[in-house]
């Protein structure tokens, strides 16, 4: 739904003009500037999404009727008409995200038991003959060093 028709809704709700929710709902689907899918709502579109709009625009707008309206009721009203009036939380979205090796630095994570997420697959092995890895620091000065003897990194 385009934040338009949200802001047509919350004036049938609220009263005031679009104008009045329009910021609101802008901010919600800003998101689809990364992904111009339904998947970008895995962003903002949750209950934590609408306790940050509350931190974003306070916890009400006055419209233009001079109504105090709670941001809190309008973050709602948008995620109930994108995701089929429920309001997801974030372990909803990410539940469906399958880990990685590369979320994870390729360090092997079990999901907690009952946590409805996939396994992670276990990284490849390095060959035998491959040299070990040396991670090179940067300093101020933009001199390259390597570690310190004894230093892991």
């Amino acid at each position: 739904m385009h934040p338009h028709h949200h802001s047509l809704t919350s004036v049938k709700i609220w009263g005031g003009c679009v104008e009045d929710y329009a910021p609101i709902h802008d901010w919600f689907d800003a998101t689809k500037e990364q992904i111009a899918d339904a998947r970008h709502r895995a962003l903002r579109h949750h209950s934590q999404g609408i306790f940050e709009a509350e931190r974003v625009f306070g916890r009400t707008i006055v419209n233009s009727d001079g109504r105090a309206v709670p941001v809190r009721y309008i973050g709602e009203q948008h995620v109930k008409e994108d995701c089929g009036g429920r309001i997801p939380t974030v372990a909803d979205w990410f539940r469906n995200i399958p880990l990685e090796g590369w979320m994870s630095r390729s360090y092997r994570i079990e999901p907690a038991e009952g946590a409805g997420m996939a396994p992670v697959p276990a990284p490849a092995p390095a060959p035998e003959d491959a040299a070990p890895r040396v991670r090179v620091y940067r300093t101020r000065d933009s001199r390259r060093v390597a570690p310190s003897p004894g230093r892991s990194g």
